[in-house]
């Protein structure tokens, strides 16, 4: 049903008894991290990649809790190949928005 994020994932690391909990989980996810990540691109121009690795390294935990784990690789990556990580960030862009539109649809279909 979704490319990126996997509703298992998400009621496995927050319960799938607490709808309102999980709401408000996933929103602090997409208001600092997700919004974080999609910042990158200004630290790339202005050569602070130290900030960008702070940044992917934030996030891995939160894309292991919804499910992108793809994701959470392609910050890895970032990470490890800081230098020449201005494509692979091309990459996470295109899936920042992927994953923003999954858990916008996960948290209409919410109760």
């Amino acid at each position: 049903m979704y490319q990126l994020i996997s509703e298992q994932a998400i009621y496995q690391y927050f319960g799938d008894d607490e709808p309102e909990m999980i709401r408000e989980m996933i929103q602090i996810i997409l208001d600092t991290n997700i919004k974080e990540l999609k910042e990158l691109d200004t630290f790339y121009t202005s050569g602070d990649l130290d900030t960008v690795k702070k940044r992917c390294h934030k996030a891995k935990p939160s894309m292991s809790y919804i499910g992108a784990l793809k994701t959470r690789k392609t910050l890895e990556q970032i990470e490890a190949e800081l230098q020449n990580s201005k494509e692979i960030n091309d990459s996470l862009q295109e899936q920042l928005i992927i994953i923003e539109s999954e858990l916008s649809s996960f948290l209409r279909g919410l109760n």
